[in-house]
C-alpha cells in the first residue's frame, strides 16, 4: 500500500466528494418535491393525473439509473435538446428519486386511519386542515425510515455520475487507477470517502426516526 500516493490524492478525492455530495442534495431535494406531489396525487385520486403518476412510476423504478442518463446526455441531443452534464446528473437522480420518495410518502399516507380525517372534519375541520395539521404530519413521520433509505440509495446512485464526464468520486478513482495502476489505493479512498459521506447520513436518520415518532407509532 503506497501511502505517499493515498496522502497526494486526498485533495482529489475531496474536492470530488464535495461535487458527489451538491449533486446528491440537489437531486435529493428535488425527489422530496417530486415524491409528495406524486402520492398526494394518488392519495387524492386525481383523474388523469392518477395514472400518469402510476405510469411515472413504473417507468422509472424499472429502468437503471445509467441508461435514463444516457437518455437525458446523448439521446436528446438528437432531437435538439441539450443539457449540461451537471443538469443531466440533477435530472436523472430526481427522476428516479421521485419515484422512490412517492411510494415512501404513500405508505406513509395510506397508514394513516381514515377515522381520523373523519373526526377532523366533523368537529369542522376543513379538508386542507385536515391535510395539513392531522394527516400529513403523521404520514411524514411514519415516511421517515423509508425517506432516509432512499436518500441513501440516492446518494450512492450518484457513481454512475462518471459516464457524464463529471468528476465525481467514482471518476476520480477510475481516472487514478487508469493513470497510475495503483488499484488498492484508489478504490480504498472511494470506500473511505463514501462511507465518511453516507456514515453521518446514516446516524443523523436513526436520529431523526426516533426523534419524530408519534404516540402510538414508535416505542
Amino acid at each position: 500500500m503506497d501511502t505517499e500516493f493515498i496522502i497526494k490524492y486526498i485533495p482529489l478525492y475531496v474536492k470530488a466528494a464535495g461535487l458527489t455530495i451538491g449533486l446528491g442534495i440537489v437531486g435529493i431535494f428535488f425527489s422530496l418535491l417530486i415524491g409528495l406531489s406524486v402520492s398526494l396525487i394518488q392519495y387524492f385520486k386525481i383523474p388523469v393525473l392518477k395514472r400518469i403518476a402510476g405510469i411515472y412510476i413504473e417507468l422509472s423504478r424499472n429502468t437503471p439509473l445509467l441508461v435514463q442518463l444516457f437518455f437525458l446526455y446523448f439521446g436528446l441531443p438528437k432531437a435538439g435538446i441539450r443539457f449540461s452534464s451537471q443538469a443531466c446528473a440533477i435530472i436523472g437522480l430526481s427522476f428516479l428519486g421521485g419515484s422512490y420518495m412517492a411510494e415512501a410518502f404513500r405508505s406513509g399516507l395510506n397508514a394513516i386511519d381514515k377515522v381520523q380525517e373523519e373526526s377532523a372534519l366533523s368537529i369542522g375541520l376543513k379538508h386542507g386542515q385536515v391535510m395539513r395539521y392531522v394527516i400529513l404530519p403523521q404520514a411524514l413521520s411514519l415516511s421517515v425510515p423509508g425517506l432516509c433509505a432512499n436518500m441513501i440509495f440516492l446518494i450512492k446512485e450518484t457513481s454512475v455520475f462518471s459516464v457524464l464526464a463529471l468528476a465525481d468520486l467514482m471518476y476520480v478513482a477510475k481516472d487514478l487507477i487508469g493513470l497510475y495502476y495503483k488499484t488498492d489505493e484508489a478504490l480504498l479512498m472511494l470506500v473511505i470517502a463514501y462511507l465518511v459521506l453516507l456514515l453521518p447520513i446514516s446516524v443523523a436518520a436513526s436520529f431523526l426516526e426516533r426523534r419524530l415518532r408519534y404516540a402510538g407509532f414508535g416505542n
